[in-house]
């Protein structure tokens, strides 16, 4: 079993020093990181507008009956 989790960007706050910005896997009720592992600094998580799901296979759509549809 395949267990997927986020990738989250996190990026720097001390505006004095050069802006770090990295992506780290983390799960959903992980808590976020306030400190860089690797330099120590403090951080923020950046809120993107995320990405698309890929769904692979010839269906472009919901399949019939999936969501919305009515039966009698």
């Amino acid at each position: 079993m395949v267990t997927l989790m986020p990738t989250y960007i996190y990026e720097t706050t001390d505006e004095t020093k050069p802006l770090r910005r990295f992506e780290i896997t983390q799960g959903f009720h992980d808590v976020p990181l306030q400190i860089d592992p690797e330099t120590g600094e403090a951080l923020r998580r950046v809120i993107s507008r995320g990405y698309g799901v890929i769904v692979r296979g010839a269906s472009i759509g919901p399949s019939l009956g999936s969501c919305g549809s009515h039966s009698d």
